[in-house]
């Protein structure tokens, strides 16, 4: 799928999303709500399931179980980049209906980045196999790191003064401008300088990002199209996550976990050979682990919710995922499991389906047992 034409067709759609998400949806700066931002991540969540099954429809089973393990890892790591949008939005004091025209000119300069950042490492890869060795250690490193040393997310003082050096600036907003004049001198607005800033932050991170999707899939087309489609749901999961990210108290342990689980993978790639789809189970058992541990030490009411929240995506991917050579209906099983807590129609659904897998498991056993005679 890395043919000229795949590549042209799949920046055109990113594109056109782009356009119609800033030109009609948010062509007027307003602050997202939780509930439009779940809808937003509904969507592009959605559009990173249809690529995946074209992408396993087109390529294979191997391709997009590489496809949706690189964009779960993305996806998870991009919960650090939450942590520091907040600390700049914060600082600069951003108002909330100019965060998403921030975020929105960020992900379209991190799209880029990782463009590049992806081809030329894969060309390094390519060219000079030591480099899997680097890769490799730098994520084993930074998954240690996670682990032992304890992470400020706090003020990012020292880049937005390093910013301010560089870029003349004011205090004024000008109606959301990234640029405004002041007595004939052109200045950058508080907006320009949370994009700077956001812009160094994604570099950093992408030092992990981009080894741990290429420790994934030695397909350049497949680490960026899971990277890019990732990002494109950024900004919806931060307003959604924003005011609850600090209750996943257990999430870095996960990403910890993660991070040295793909290290070790490219490290040791010439002496074990790990399938795809094991990439992908540990990867999930590591995230959900953490965020299920989380969770069961916050406080009752967000407990609640937020299981109620697990059921629901935990349903909606095995509903997607019926499509695809996937565990689609034991997903679905324990998302309906799990808002059976609370919704009865959740419990006869549920009832429903293990009454029908029982009956079928009855009907399978003795044509079974007929066969072995």
């Amino acid at each position: 799928m890395g043919s000229p034409l795949y590549w042209t067709a799949f920046l055109g759609f990113v594109a056109l999303l782009l356009v119609v998400d800033l030109g009609v949806f948010h062509r007027r700066p307003h602050e997202v709500r939780f509930r439009e931002a779940i809808g937003w991540s509904a969507v592009w969540i959605g559009v990173a399931l249809a690529f995946n099954a074209f992408v396993w429809w087109r390529s294979g089973s191997r391709a997009g179980t590489e496809f949706l393990t690189g964009y779960l890892v993305e996806k998870s790591l991009s919960v650090d980049n939450v942590f520091i949008f907040i600390a700049i939005f914060g600082a600069l004091r951003i108002p909330p209906a100019l965060q998403h025209r921030v975020l929105f000119w960020g992900v379209l300069s991190a799209l880029a980045m990782r463009m590049a950042m992806i081809i030329g490492g894969s060309a390094a890869l390519q060219r000079f196999h030591w480099f899997i060795y680097v890769f490799g250690g730098i994520l084993t490193l930074s998954g240690i790191k996670l682990l032992v040393v304890r992470q400020d997310h706090g003020s990012p003082g020292r880049a937005m003064q390093l910013v301010r050096r560089l870029l003349p600036s004011t205090d004024r907003f000008d109606e959301g401008r990234f640029l405004t004049r002041e007595n004939g001198r052109l200045l950058a607005t508080p907006l320009l300088t949370a994009l700077v800033v956001i812009e160094l932050a994604d570099a950093v991170f992408a030092v992990d990002s981009v080894p741990a999707v290429l420790a994934v899939t030695d397909d350049t087309f497949i680490a960026f199209t899971s990277n890019a489609l990732a990002l494109l749901g950024l900004r919806s999961l931060f307003f959604l996550l924003a005011d609850a990210v600090q209750k996943f108290r257990y999430l870095k342990v996960g990403l910890a976990g993660v991070l040295i689980f793909v290290g070790a993978k490219m490290t040791l790639a010439g002496v074990i050979k790990i399938p795809p789809v094991i990439s992908l189970a540990v990867v999930a058992a590591f995230l959900a682990a953490s965020i299920v541990v989380s969770v069961a030490r916050a406080d009752p009411k967000a407990r609640d919710t937020l299981v109620l929240a697990g059921g629901w995506l935990l349903l909606g991917v095995g509903a997607a995922l019926l499509v695809l050579p996937g565990p689609g209906i034991p997903l679905v099983v324990a998302g309906l499991g799990i808002l059976g807590r609370r919704h009865a129609w959740a419990r006869s659904a549920a009832h429903r389906i293990r009454a029908r897998t029982a009956r079928w498991m009855e009907r399978f056993r003795p044509k079974r047992e007929e066969g072995g005679k």
